[in-house]
Order: structure tokens, then sequence, then C-alpha cells
């Protein structure tokens, strides 16, 4: 089991907590973070494309020229995908990109994140993570002397006024243990959680606990 350091603010040492290694000291897998990043995205997709097929194109009641004769290609409809204003064939519809990733995946990918962070010394623990007012330059003179130009932020439970600080930071994402995912601690590639959310986060990667 690791000792990790918990900070102030001030970035000077403020207590220790122990990390378990089942969830944060976790080799590298990468064919099971790239698993989790694209089911993620994949669930993101909104797929609302759409094309017309025949059905939806307007007109095409009345044959538009005689069969022979005028020199044009045999057409009974103006629903015709070879005409302009036609229908589309074979063109995209509304659907649902996701699809069912076991639950094992989706927490050994988290513990594996959260172990080469933990490595690369990205992982940082600090004893609070609360806002007074609510005020975004509050906390981002607080991240400015930590000394991080992007991170996910992650509480133990939900503050409204951290969370409103935060959302106007285009460098930096605020969550609870709940929201914590793959996909964002690597693009973000620090993590700063507070001492009390550790326990959660811990339960939530650990098989049978929570989702």
């Amino acid at each position: 089991m690791a000792t990790a350091t918990v900070y102030d603010w001030q970035k000077d040492k403020s207590g220790t907590v122990e990390l378990p290694d089942e969830v944060f000291g976790v080799p590298w897998r990468a064919d099971i973070v790239q698993s989790v990043v694209r089911w993620q995205l994949a669930s993101r997709r909104s797929g609302t494309h759409d094309t017309k097929t025949r059905a939806d194109v307007s007109g095409g009641g009345k044959k538009p020229y005689k069969q022979k004769g005028t020199g044009n290609a045999r057409r009974g409809s103006q629903r015709s995908p070879l005409i302009r204003g036609g229908a589309v064939v074979f063109g995209p519809s509304p659907r649902d990109y996701g699809y069912t990733l076991p639950k094992k995946v989706k927490k050994l990918g988290l513990r594996i994140a959260l172990s080469r962070l933990l490595k690369d010394g990205k992982l940082f623990i600090v004893k609070t993570l609360e806002s007074k007012d609510g005020k975004t330059s509050e906390i981002a003179k607080r991240l400015k002397k930590f000394g991080v130009e992007k991170a996910i932020l992650i509480g133990g439970e939900a503050d409204a006024m951290v969370g409103r600080a935060a959302r106007n930071l285009p460098s930096f994402k605020y969550y609870t243990s709940a929201g914590l995912n793959v996909y964002d601690l690597l693009k973000y590639e620090t993590l700063i959680m507070s001492k009390d959310a550790v326990d959660s986060i811990v339960k939530r990667c650990t098989v049978g606990g929570a989702k």
C-alpha cells in the first residue's frame, strides 16, 4: 500500500494518506484503456444524422415523362435517387452508437488511469476542496499557486460553490467521484482530489463497489 502526501493549496505538506495498491498500483494496459475510451466516445455520440429515403421525399405521384421517345432514362418517379432533389440511397439514419462494456473492464480502466497518474507524479491530494464565495478568480489563484495549468478536480461530495467557480475555467473540470472517467483523466493529464474523496474513489473502482 502506497503512502501519498496530502497538500494544502500552498503545496505544503499537510499530512499523508494510504492508497491501496489494488486501485493505485495497477500496471499499464493500453488495450483496456483503449476499450474504455472507445466505449465512452461511442456513448457520447448524438447519432442524430438523417437523410431522406424515397418514402420521405415529397412528390412522385405522377410519371415525370413518357416511357419512350424522350432519350432520357426510364423513370417512374421524381423521388428517384438518380435525379437532383430525389431520395438518398443507403444514407445514414438516426441511431444509438452506444454499446455495453463489462463493469469489470470499466473499473479496471479507471484503476489503470489512476495508477499511471500516481506513477507519473500527476496525482495530487489536497486537504480540502471548497470555495467560500463561488468566485472563479478565487479558485484560479489557488490553482496557479499550486502550479498546474489543467487538471481534473475531484471532491468527496458535490459542492455547488466549487462547481460554479470551476465551470468558467476552460482547462479544469470539477466532478465528484461519481463523475470520474478514463477519457478526462487522460485528456487533462493531472488529477487533484480532496482527501475525503479517496475512500469513495476506492469504493467505486473496486469490483463489487459502486458503479
